[in-house]
């Protein structure tokens, strides 16, 4: 009987361990996109000063050239903390680990916290980038 109650909290503890490692893979696709998303962010800036100079535009008007200054610092931010959400992840998925394995794990809001305040800021800032542009 013993054995048998050993056994179930092993596989449970398998269970947690996978299902630890799968949030975290997550987290790494969540970060990979806020990075991809900088990059595309940065790369479209200058892509758009190459086309007006290709063009013959010898320069934007002062409004222009200072959004694709703020999209370029912007997009360079993006990968920036995109690869520092990626180091708050795995440290995060290593304290679950020892929770698990100590069975004392408690639930922590803060990286949810981190990574929702950005993905808002991220929205809010694009919608004032884009309504600044059209003007």
């Amino acid at each position: 009987m013993e054995k048998t109650t050993e056994k179930i909290e092993k596989s449970f503890n398998r269970r947690d361990h996978l299902a630890n490692e799968r949030t975290f893979l997550a987290w790494i696709r969540t970060n990979l996109g806020i990075m991809a998303f900088g990059f595309v962010v940065e790369k479209f800036s200058f892509f758009i000063a190459e086309i007006g100079a290709f063009l013959g535009k010898s320069g934007l008007p002062e409004s222009r050239s200072t959004l694709q200054g703020y999209s370029s610092i912007f997009g360079i931010s993006l990968v920036g903390i995109g690869a520092m959400l990626c180091i708050l992840a795995f440290l995060k998925f290593k304290k679950t680990e020892k929770e698990i394995d100590q069975d004392t794990y408690q639930s922590s809001t803060l990286l949810y916290t981190l990574l929702t305040v950005f993905v808002f800021l991220i929205g809010v800032f694009l919608m004032i980038y884009l309504l600044s542009s059209r003007i």
